[in-house]
């Protein structure tokens, strides 16, 4: 039988029944896509998204970080299938369909889909929408996806939730879609940290800035007058590590998200590079210059000791810990010029995995996967992102410009982002990129941005 779930390949993970108040709709079906990323060929999916159904009630208020706005309840309908569309548009792995190919510009979850109008454009799957106005003031959402081809239904949930919450519902469904057509986790339910730059060369302004992965619900977390550099997320992703400069002398502070709370970690005169947390978010690794040296060091967040690493008369800095916390990698000049090393978490069995003769390596990060560490490569008077094996085998560079720098991994290791410094104006921008290196995109800011920082998931997809 030609189906969708016959002719695609990878088990998806099967998610189970009632969690947090959220429900599977009826049993999930076997889905399966095939999508070779390792090949740099991929064919994104025909998926079509028509506007959800939109229950009685209404208007809905949406707005958060004081800005409210209210929309009626079909408006929240197109805006919420529009989110899911967006994000599986921006992974390159999904083809939504437009709007006006489509025959039916509605599809309820409470209905079973005309099929052959969904074939007759070219949709492999189907993703049915509605949400619901309740009494309480909360609103209802239900998806089904569905195999067109097939004519099954492969999974399906309920949320409830505050309608402010819309676009973070909208993402947890595009998560689901991806989990169950992929077989691997999504990444779209996801913040980001970043530097925003403002005020030019001779007034500048470095503030600490958050928003979802899509550049929505963006907020300033300092107000600029203290210089900030390079935050990092902890595994819980509520707190924030980084580096500020507090009457001129560099601090590395914590940040509580749902608090708001700054938590001084240390003075550490000359520090080269900002903290990194441990996989467990127990520690954190940092390079300290002690006595015109730089070397990699380690902080208990509980006793606060500080324990040295590395000791070598060159510089070392840019740790980042493998997921098991077992090894790191960082860069060294300790064999004449900026490399990239491999060591175990306690320092030991410290050996370098870049080798390309006239290049040099920065800002390393491992990826969540454990299979690849990703890097800024300095060659020809260019910065370019690349990523290779933990060994040091299968070099690859993803992006060709004139500076990029700092990448930041997805949650699920399939996309890297950073920014690019445009040669001609001086201005910098986020980027992402996948590890095909073909799906390139530009992630809008408001001002100037650089040294993203990818989050955890915020929570697991079907919860």
């Amino acid at each position: 039988m030609n189906t969708l779930a016959s002719r695609l390949t990878g088990m998806g993970r099967r998610v189970a029944g009632l969690v947090a108040g959220i429900v599977l709709l009826a049993a999930p079906a076997a889905a399966q896509i095939q999508v070779d990323i390792r090949s740099g060929s991929v064919n994104p999916l025909p998926i079509a998204i028509p506007a959800f159904e939109a229950g009685p009630g209404g208007p809905l208020a949406v707005g958060k970080n004081g800005a409210q706005t209210t929309l009626a309840a079909d408006q929240f309908a197109r805006r919420l299938a529009g989110v899911v569309s967006a994000d599986l548009a921006r992974s390159g792995l999904f083809k939504p369909l437009s709007p006006k190919a489509m025959l039916d510009d509605v599809a309820s979850p409470n209905v079973r889909p005309r099929f052959a109008n969904w074939r007759a454009v070219s949709a492999d799957a189907l993703v049915a929408g509605g949400i619901y106005p309740r009494g309480d003031g909360q609103v209802r959402v239900d998806f089904r996806l569905w195999d067109v081809l097939a004519e099954e239904q492969i999974t399906g949930y309920r949320y409830v939730a505050q309608p402010a919450e819309w676009r973070q519902i909208g993402h947890k469904i595009a998560d689901v879609i991806y989990q169950r057509l992929t077989g691997e986790r999504g990444y779209f339910n996801t913040r980001i940290v970043y530097i925003a730059e403002s005020g030019g060369e001779l007034n500048v302004r470095k503030r600490l800035a958050i928003m979802d992965q899509d550049g929505y619900n963006h907020q300033y977390l300092t107000n600029g007058d203290d210089l900030v550099l390079t935050p990092r997320f902890s595994p819980d992703q509520q707190e924030i590590t980084y580096l500020a400069y507090y009457n001129d002398q560099p601090r590395v502070y914590l940040y509580n998200l749902d608090t708001g709370r700054h938590e001084v970690l240390g003075d550490f005169p000359n520090m080269t590079f900002a903290p990194r947390f441990s996989p467990d978010g127990n520690s954190v690794v940092m390079s300290l210059a002690r006595a015109g040296n730089s070397d990699i060091y380690t902080m208990n967040l509980q006793t606060r000791k500080v324990r040295r690493l590395t000791r070598d008369p060159n510089i070392d800095t840019s740790a980042s810990y493998a997921p098991s916390g077992e090894r790191m990698v960082f860069n060294s000049d300790r064999g004449g010029s900026q490399q990239l090393y491999v060591m175990n978490a306690d320092g030991s069995d410290i050996h370098r995995i870049s080798f390309d003769g006239g290049a040099r390596y920065a800002t390393p990060v491992w990826s969540p996967r454990g299979d690849l560490i990703a890097f800024t490569k300095i060659a020809s008077g260019k910065f370019v992102i690349g990523v290779m094996r933990p060994d040091g085998s299968g070099e690859r560079i993803l992006t060709d410009a004139y500076q990029d720098e700092g990448p930041t991994w997805s949650p699920n290791g399939r996309v890297l982002m950073f920014f690019r410094l445009n040669p001609n104006t001086g201005a910098s921008s986020l980027m992402s990129v996948d590890l095909t290196g073909r799906n390139l995109r530009v992630i809008e800011t408001p001002v100037d941005a650089s040294d993203p920082a990818w989050s955890p998931l915020l929570d697991n997809p079907n919860s």
